[in-house]
């Protein structure tokens, strides 16, 4: 069989992209309602991870996400262990991942959560009727707010007949936060010399699953394969996702305020030029990924490109900071318990935009990452 791509297992960036640009083209005029609030929009924020809005004295952050399609593996592995996770269901995770993939988001600009919500879209009510799964799925919800430090304010179980599968459920949410005082907001002043450093996953985490499960199709014993580690793909695919926000909080807590941050979700390492601004972001350190990954590449295959342009590899959240905050930066993620290393350098190349992994052989210009 030949290799694969996201592209082939399902996912078109390109279509999805065009249509979110569309979509701030129509939104943005709709920012004229927030004058009679006392409120405003501030400058370059549409097409950042988190909407802010500016008060007198904070920035409101609001965002909505949603999970993807890991919890198809958990369904998978539950039909053939009848056991997932220590003899859970597999959705204690995914109500982890749900959250982290909302909050992950929202401190990129230095907002701190305040509330998050769920979304819960069924096909069929009877989902439900299994006990343990909605229980775990709740438990797990709870506890990815509690690491967020947010209060779980709410949420929404439509059954969406025709629309969802009778077996499968949508999840997402979103989330509020705020920056608070307004100088600790991550406004994007990047300069040349910044250091990028990058903060460990815990494996894929919330991006690239519809590939994942392209994989596991081309597996001899599908989601129960054993990885080079003993453990089970399936197994390796639903390890919870790293919440960053007590990094975050750390930094402001240290007066440390990032030039930049990206959440390396969707678009795997082309998210390190999401700023729109022309800068060259050189990574020269690239450490081995998690065993998951060089699973997935060997047996897809999926190429070393694609892999980096669809994962995170192992890195799941990077800051840029100045070479001064570098040392209390990483002081800052082993205090909240996040691995994390010096990545690279963003540099200047005229107008020129880019992210550049040298021992890797691997480029990717500026049209190959269109969010705004």
């Amino acid at each position: 069989m030949g290799g694969l791509s996201y592209e082939q297992s399902g996912v078109n960036y390109d279509r999805l992209d065009g249509f979110k640009r569309a979509c701030q083209r129509a939104a943005a005029p709709t920012a004229t309602a927030l004058a009679a609030l006392g409120l405003s929009e501030p400058p370059g924020v549409r097409g950042e991870s988190a909407y802010l809005v500016e008060g007198s004295e904070e920035f409101l952050a609001h965002v909505e996400e949603g999970l993807g399609t890991k919890n198809l593996v958990a369904d998978a592995m539950a039909k053939l262990t009848g056991e997932t996770g220590g003899g859970s269901s597999g959705y204690h995770s995914i109500g982890i991942d749900t959250v982290a993939t909302i909050v992950n988001d929202l401190i990129t600009p230095g907002a701190l959560p305040i509330s998050v919500a769920m979304h819960a879209a069924v096909g069929d009510d009877q989902w439900f009727a299994d006990a343990r799964r909605a229980e775990d799925l709740a438990a797990g919800f709870a506890e990815g707010c509690r690491r967020a430090g947010a209060v779980w304010g709410g949420g929404e179980t439509p059954t969406l007949r025709g629309i969802v599968g009778p077996e499968a459920i949508v999840l997402a949410g979103s989330a509020i936060g705020r920056v608070r005082p307004k100088s600790a907001r991550i406004i994007g002043d990047v300069r040349a010399g910044d250091a990028i450093i990058m903060l460990a996953s815990t494996g894929v985490q919330t991006n690239g699953l519809t590939l994942c499960r392209a994989v596991a199709d081309r597996l001899p014993d599908g989601y129960l394969t054993r990885m080079p580690d003993g453990r089970r793909y399936g197994d390796g695919l639903l390890d919870p996702s790293a919440i960053y926000v007590d990094f975050i909080a750390a930094l402001q807590a240290a007066s440390i305020r990032p030039h930049y941050a990206a959440h390396m979700t969707g678009h795997g390492w082309r998210k390190l030029m999401r700023l729109d601004r022309p800068f060259v972001y050189r990574i020269d350190t690239v450490r081995e990924p998690p065993v998951v990954f060089r699973f997935i590449q060997k047996h897809g295959p999926v190429d070393e490109r694609e892999a980096y342009a669809t994962f995170n590899m192992g890195a799941g959240f990077a800051v840029y900071v100045s070479p001064a905050d570098v040392d209390a930066c990483l002081a800052a993620a082993r205090r909240t318990g996040h691995e994390a290393w010096v990545g690279g350098e963003v540099t200047k190349q005229g107008e020129r935009k880019a992210v550049e992994i040298p021992s890797l052989g691997l480029v990717y210009e500026a049209e190959a990452l269109q969010v705004r």
